[in-house]
């Protein structure tokens, strides 16, 4: 058996124990009660954080679990390193290698897949004129880069297979270096490096791959979900010879012709991964979706984030996040900007008590229904719904928080999420006063953001003076509060996809003393504007308008943006026209948005 059969299982299990809690648990007396603590060493710090009585078990459970696994881990290591020393081969190689056959074995199942649209990119370097660079894959988990790499060797010819590999390493850059040094001498030219920034000296001693190895003739592709390591070292030791594909951001239509999964509704719910189901933070139940969704918020962006910060310049570039590293509350701040809806960086979002602007909206809404009012307040205990939402995301309040956060350590996230290709920024604008500016921060991984609404709806299910409702006045409430969701979140991808696929234009919300335009885009060359309505609705009702028609709303933006040549109303039904209005279907809208 050939070391490398041995991989698939050593995977799962690291991933499987990646998703289970670490370290240990202690109890502590104080006063004649007993309290408990999960204490996690760090590098070399211990920290210990209270833990809620009724969390206790299922945490010690995932610590005995994980420890299990571990030593399961441990044994198929040393099972796997003993398989070399039970053949005659010219080379023990220090990484997990495929080649040959076992790259066809390894890119069979995604002959059928279709390709994203960015393929190309990685197409052409691989086949195409050498060019003394490496090209770096990178992007969060289960956004289709191995199955990229899949798909590069399914294309080649059975010559070019003889002259690829695909590594998959955990150890030091070394290391590795042994095993291109080999594969160099035997006529290897185009080697896959998987997971490559798991290496700890990974930013410091990248260049190697470029100055020696593709320099030198080889083709190397570098992948990983640490999009932030990479992003460090694009901008350290591999300036200028390197080429980055991100592949985070998946456009609607991309998810659609891709997946071949159609309609809004459906990629807001599974949205901004690869997966035809959502599985990573995407199930059956309310509960699995939030726990998939905190795993995947931990693992694929508090962790991406810490791991590069703690690896690049030894720990120096954390700036002011180090004490939030150190205290273990790092992933408290980013989970509480990840739910926060509309992104405010500031010291208010990270440190206020906190209140959930999904229930708040879908308080309103519920209350101003012409046909079925529900007064939302009166029917819920909001302090015990928020306090259980607040458990569940694992947000602390600034009492609970050992290190004071201000307006600079959310900037700083920003910075992070911003490079990650998590957030983009959409300027709000204030008419008619000139000047009056603001910023929203659009988050891009929309099935995330569902997941994390659906959290909400279990918090509501598990409200004592909730169920004392009738079950189609429950319903009635849950469904309205997630399509209060479902419509800031489809704004929220209007804009962006608006943003990323018009480049030349300004793309804007205007918000006026009553009312707001959802979207203008400005076009700066002919000096006009078109403006939208962006509205969750299959329904055409002129009320939905109102604001586009007004004389004084459409002169103020025209003042700032030049003349006005379309109005727009972006809803779920079909294509119509009411008045000078016309209605645009959402997903023929973002499919086509550069016909618009």
């Amino acid at each position: 058996m050939d070391i490398t059969d041995k991989t698939p299982d050593i995977e799962e299990l690291e991933k499987e124990i990646s998703l289970l809690p670490a370290g240990s648990i202690t109890k502590k007396k104080v006063r004649g009660k007993e309290y408990y603590y999960h204490r996690i060493t760090q590098g070399g710090k211990r920290t210990e954080t209270y833990i809620e009585f009724d969390k206790v078990d299922e945490l010690r459970a995932g610590i005995e679990k994980r420890k299990e696994l571990e030593g399961k881990l441990k044994e198929l290591k040393r099972t796997a390193a003993d398989e070399p020393k039970r053949r005659q081969t010219p080379h023990d190689f220090k990484c997990y290698v495929r080649i040959g056959e076992q790259l066809v074995k390894m890119a069979a199942p995604v002959r059928k897949y279709r390709h994203r649209e960015c393929y190309q990119t990685l197409h052409d370097y691989v086949f195409g004129d050498q060019q003394d660079k490496v090209f770096i894959l990178y992007g969060l988990r289960r956004t289709g880069k191995t199955t990229m790499i899949r798909q590069i060797i399914l294309e080649m010819t059975p010559e070019q297979l003889d002259k690829a590999a695909f590594l998959q390493i955990r150890q030091t850059l070394s290391e590795v270096n042994d095993d291109l040094r080999y594969l160099e001498k035997h006529g290897y030219q185009y080697v896959f490096i998987d997971e490559v920034t798991l290496m700890k000296d990974f930013i410091e001693g990248a260049a190697l791959f470029s100055d020696i190895y593709a320099a030198s003739g080889m083709k190397i592709v570098l992948s990983g979900t640490d999009s932030l390591g990479f992003a460090f070292t694009e901008q350290d030791q591999l300036y200028d010879r390197c080429i980055m594909l991100h592949t985070t951001f998946i456009p609607y239509r991309e998810f659609e012709t891709v997946l071949g999964i159609r309609g809004i509704d459906e990629y807001i719910r599974y949205g901004g991964t690869m997966s035809v189901s959502g599985v990573n933070y995407n199930e059956t139940s309310t509960f699995a979706s939030k726990k998939s969704a905190d795993e995947y918020i931990n693992s694929a962006i508090a962790r991406n984030i810490q791991h590069s910060l703690k690896h690049y310049q030894d720990g120096g570039h954390f700036r002011l996040l180090y004490d939030l590293y150190a205290k273990g509350e790092l992933t408290s701040a980013i989970n509480r900007v990840v739910e926060d809806m509309n992104h405010r960086f500031t010291k208010e979002v990270l440190t206020r008590t906190f209140r959930s602007s999904d229930l708040s909206v879908a308080s309103r809404n519920l209350l101003k229904d012409r046909e079925q009012p529900i007064d939302l307040e009166n029917n819920i205990d909001r302090e015990k719904v928020e306090r259980s939402l607040k458990t569940m995301l694992d947000i602390l309040e600034k009492e609970e928080q050992s290190v004071e956060i201000d307006e600079a350590h959310g900037g700083q996230i920003k910075e992070y999420l911003s490079l990650l290709d998590l957030v983009t920024d959409i300027d709000q604008i204030y008419l008619p006063e000139p000047g009056g500016k603001a910023s929203r921060s659009v988050f891009s991984q929309p099935g995330m953001r569902y997941a994390l609404a659906e959290a909400l709806v279990n918090a509501l299910l598990l409200d004592e003076k909730f169920s004392y409702l009738d079950a189609s006045e429950r319903t009635a409430i849950l469904n309205r509060v997630l399509d209060t969701v479902r419509g800031f979140i489809m704004e929220e991808i209007v804009l962006l996809e608006t943003k990323l696929a018009l480049p030349r234009s300004e793309v804007y919300r205007v918000q006026f003393a009553v009312g707001e335009f959802d979207m203008v885009v400005y076009d700066p060359s002919s000096v006009s504007c078109r403006i939208y309505e962006i509205k969750h609705s299959k329904k055409l009702v002129p009320e939905q308008y109102r604001h586009l028609i007004d004389k004084h709303k459409c002169a103020a933006a025209e003042h700032r943006f030049g003349k006005i040549t379309g109005k727009f109303v972006i809803y779920r039904g079909d294509a119509a026209e009411s008045e000078d209005i016309q209605y645009l279907n959402v997903e023929k809208y973002l499919k086509g948005i550069l016909d618009h």
